[in-house]
């Protein structure tokens, strides 16, 4: 007969037995296989979002460029979402659709604020250029209704797009913060990289570019330029000193005076080597024009106040000698009275022209320069075809203002041969902006020997227009158009009659 024992199940010094604590054993490995499994679920998810948050700019095209840095932002991400999630317990659908909906936007700032200064050379200002949106949005899709829809359609298809993966990626966060091991493992990570943010003013110089720019720096930025611009002090006397203007321009012996100011023709065409490589040849036949016409050459460089837009800020700075880096100085200086090459002439005896295609609507701040003749795009007599958003080609505003203005006509005498109306014309000071090289560089117009002919309506054929007009603006490789354009104000500098 079988003896039964009736031992009692041993315990542990707390009292646990054999049953329980395998059971919790196996409750703890099963947690520690669930958090690991769920780490392992974040790797790519986190790597795609760090991704979206640290590229940069491929220039000069629109494009982002991959940059193995680390988004500081994300990690503040990964912070916040275990301290909430260890306090307040799992995410609900609508707080993880907010959030994805955030870091879409997030990621969109982020793509601003890194291609902005790469394509602009400076940083931007929202309050000063969102003034100028719609004109860039205008002259991006003028006479593209087709392309333009075609664009807003996929932009929104992108955005769309984006929100979906961000969403995607944001759910493994949120479900690996929920248990113990990840959440303590994320939260980890985010300070350890948070850290290394604030330490990076102290790291040695090769450590800094392992940070990606944040987004939060721009919105801060943005404020400060906001308050900074809406300010009292916005409407202060901040100009400073401005040059005097004494003095006479008696050693011109009353020559016409013409100011061009050659739109996008910068340092970057003999500093950048292909972009100089290219327009060698180009430039090479402007100089020899010049030297072919007993013509002489002064060449400096001028630090511009801006780069890649806000072209007027530089004809400001250069008319009237002042500082307009900062736009609050040029809207003071347009509100102002104070002196300008413009008035100088005047003073001595000239009569001042501002020939402006480019402007094509009312500015009524431009009464600052108070010229004796304004001609935009309405007033310069411009009788031919129009060729893209700019309409009217260089080279025929300088015919319009060679005939009009300098009283010339296109005969094969030289021009200081011609007769130019009566001995004692008035001498001209013609400031002239050109437009032909403006971006987007097209549609890009023939250049004209028969200068005569951009006089009038037949000044380009249909089929020139149309041909100017069928070559696409590559905004994804704008590089193409620019040489073109710089050619073309060549070739037109160079063909000008002597």
């Amino acid at each position: 007969m079988t003896r039964q024992s009736h031992e009692a199940p041993r315990q542990d010094e707390y009292g646990r037995g054999d049953n329980e604590d395998l059971a919790v054993r196996t409750a703890a490995a099963t947690a520690f296989a669930a958090g690991a499994r769920a780490l392992g679920l974040v790797v790519l998810p986190l790597f795609v979002l760090n991704l979206l948050l640290t590229f940069g700019n491929e220039w000069p095209t629109l494009w982002p460029r991959l940059e193995w840095r680390l988004s500081t932002e994300l990690a503040a991400l990964l912070v916040a979402l275990a301290i909430w999630i260890g306090w307040r317990g799992a995410l609900g659908q609508r707080m993880l659709g907010a959030l994805a909906a955030l870091g879409s936007n997030w990621v969109v700032m982020h793509y601003i604020n890194v291609t902005v200064p790469s394509i602009f050379g400076r940083r931007l200002n929202a309050y000063w250029d969102s003034q100028h949106l719609w004109a860039v949005i205008k002259m991006s899709v003028e006479n593209k209704a087709f392309a333009t829809a075609l664009t807003l359609i996929v932009a929104g298809l992108a955005l769309a797009l984006l929100y979906a993966i961000v969403r995607l990626c944001m759910l493994p966060l949120v479900r690996a913060a929920e248990h113990d091991l990840t959440r303590r493992l994320l939260l980890f990570l985010g300070l350890a990289v948070c850290a290394l943010s604030v330490a990076q003013p102290w790291q040695p110089e090769r450590l800094r570019p392992l940070l990606a720019p944040p987004v939060s720096a721009l919105l801060a930025e943005q404020s400060r330029l906001l308050v900074l611009a809406l300010s009292a002090d916005a409407q202060g006397g901040g100009l400073g000193p401005g040059p005097v203007f004494s003095g006479t321009v008696d050693a011109l012996g009353g020559a016409d005076v013409l100011i061009v100011f050659a739109e996008a023709y910068g340092a970057i065409t003999f500093d950048k080597p292909d972009i100089a490589e290219a327009l060698a040849p180009s430039r090479a036949q402007l100089a020899a024009a010049i030297a072919a016409g007993d013509r002489h050459v002064v060449s400096a460089r001028l630090v511009a106040p801006t780069f890649g837009g806000a072209s007027w800020l530089s004809h400001a700075s250069l008319l009237a000698g002042m500082d307009t880096r900062d736009p609050r100085n040029y809207q003071q200086l347009l509100a102002s009275s104070r002196p300008s090459l413009v008035s100088h002439f005047a003073a001595n005896g000239y009569r001042s022209v501002g020939w402006l295609p480019g402007i094509q609507r009312a500015w009524p701040e431009g009464a600052f320069y108070a010229f004796d003749r304004y001609a935009d795009a309405e007033r310069i007599g411009y009788e031919g075809p129009h060729f893209g958003f700019w309409r009217i080609p260089d080279q025929a505003s300088m015919a319009l203002i060679h005939h009009q203005e300098f009283g010339k006509d296109f005969s094969a005498l030289p021009a200081s041969q011609q007769e130019a109306g009566p001995r004692h014309r008035q001498p001209r000071l013609v400031v002239f902006p050109t437009v032909t090289t403006h971006a987007p560089f097209r549609a890009l117009p023939p250049f004209t020997a028969d200068w005569s002919r951009l006089l009038g309506a037949d000044a380009y054929t249909i089929d020139e227009r149309d041909a100017a007009e069928g070559v696409a603006v590559a905004w994804s490789n704008p590089t193409p158009a620019y040489l073109a354009s710089m050619r073309y104000q060549f070739d037109w500098l160079g063909g000008y009659p002597r």
